[in-house]
């Protein structure tokens, strides 16, 4: 089994959700209906950080025998799915259109990391669930988070209870809690970047860890979707950037999203005490890195303080996931005597 050949063995409530995946998929290809028995519309996986949902989600797709499927992650997602509202611009509810279009497309669809953050988010997402599941589309979904604790938000928590409803009403919502990140185990992943600390004022740590040469363009402005970023250098597929122009500007997922798909190694200078910074530029900064992770990016990350002290203090919601994937990161302490 792929997880025995990584030197694990599923604990007991992975093995219940293999388990259970594979008897609702079977259902779900088979469709069985009947006016007391309906099959759920999908199977919600919900749990720590670490847990093995993404593993469970990757296994599961490369076995399901179905060619009409596909894997997504939140943010791409999103993007992907407002492109497509564009096709329908102009007319009645582009949503619903956008959302059955994708329908007759795929017979399974698997999001990774479902989470709602804002009031955009939660009505695309709300209506597009509704759509899918209308449409007889299976879904498979992971999340940190019960179906109940999506959208804490008061402020537009009443807008997406809906789709909590549904959610609830028609998947199967399993705990996949096993107690143990199996992120922290030193073997289990290759880094996918490094953690420097303390960068110092002025150093180029950053830079040189992208290996960047003297045909490297140094301090230039990029348009990225119509409105500027500065970057302190870039060459071929890498670019170093700072802090400040990339999360205490306003910049949205899309252009994260941008910047991922455009560079492969990418290098953040100066990155401060979190706790000191607001709510919205904590969020971008969270968002960057589940976009980073998720698109396959180097990511070099030179910062004020070491990870526990970087991180400390009170933490926006999505905190717990973005914690271990920093962790992730190979360290390098910058200090003259570490």
């Amino acid at each position: 089994m792929a997880l025995e050949a990584r030197g694990y063995r599923a604990d007991g409530a992975q093995q219940a959700a293999i388990d259970h995946l594979g008897s609702w998929l079977e259902s779900h290809l088979a469709g069985h209906r009947g006016w007391l028995r309906r099959v759920p519309a999908g199977v919600y996986l919900w749990g720590g950080v670490g847990r093995g949902k993404s593993f469970l989600m990757d296994a599961f797709f490369a076995a399901a025998p179905v060619q009409a499927k596909r894997r997504v992650h939140f943010h791409a997602f999103l993007q992907e799915l407002q492109a497509r509202m564009l096709a329908f611009s102009g007319q009645a509810d582009p949503l619903t259109k956008a959302a059955r279009a994708l329908a007759a497309e795929l017979r399974l669809l698997c999001f990774d990391e479902f989470h709602v953050h804002d009031i955009g988010d939660a009505m695309l997402l709300g209506r597009l669930l509704a759509v899918l599941v209308e449409e007889g589309v299976g879904l498979v979904c992971t999340s940190n988070y019960h179906p109940d604790g999506l959208c804490p938000n008061p402020l537009y928590r009443e807008r997406f209870e809906p789709a909590i409803r549904l959610l609830e009403k028609r998947f199967d919502v399993l705990s996949v809690d096993g107690g143990e990140d199996y992120r922290q185990r030193s073997t289990a992943l290759e880094a996918w970047g490094s953690y420097g600390w303390p960068l110092a004022a002025g150093d180029d740590w950053p830079g040189r860890q992208l290996e960047l040469t003297t045909a490297a363009e140094r301090d230039l402005t990029l348009e990225v979707n119509y409105h500027p970023l500065q970057v302190m250098a870039r060459e071929d597929d890498r670019a170093w950037l700072e802090f400040d122009a990339l999360f205490r500007q306003p910049h949205s997922s899309a252009d994260f999203l941008w910047l991922c798909q455009r560079f492969r190694r990418i290098a953040i200078g100066t990155v401060p005490w979190l706790d000191g910074e607001g709510i919205d530029v904590q969020q971008r900064f969270l968002s960057f890195i589940d976009i980073a992770y998720d698109s396959g990016v180097r990511l070099v990350l030179g910062c004020a303080a070491d990870l526990d002290t970087l991180c400390a203090g009170k933490a926006p919601q999505d905190y717990a996931r973005t914690r271990s994937r920093l962790r992730q990161l190979q360290p390098v302490n910058l200090s003259p005597d570490p």
